[in-house]
């Protein structure tokens, strides 16, 4: 439970930072395949960013940290991640 409400505050700093703060809906795509993707998946959609392999390496880390949490648990982060989008003001232009 402490790493769910972990993820759930960085991402409440992330998307409203301040008032007037756009969200990058590549960042809202990234968060939800984080939270529902399987691994597999999830690591390709990373690779598009062309990151670093010891980025995708840290953060497939991580993914295996929430992916041990049941899927009720995690689907609940991304419905609450929707909601705080649906609060915030979205930028649509990349």
């Amino acid at each position: 439970m402490r790493l769910s409400l972990s993820v759930l505050l960085v991402t409440l700093a992330l998307y409203c930072y301040e008032a007037n703060a756009m969200t990058c809906p590549a960042l809202a795509t990234d968060l939800t395949g984080f939270l529902l993707q399987n691994k597999i998946v999830y690591k390709k959609t990373l690779q598009k960013y062309n990151p670093p392999p010891e980025v995708i390496e840290a953060k497939m880390k991580v993914k295996a940290c929430t992916d041990k949490m049941s899927l009720v648990s995690r689907m609940l982060i991304e419905k609450t991640l929707g909601e705080i989008l649906m609060k915030c003001p979205v930028n649509l232009i990349n």
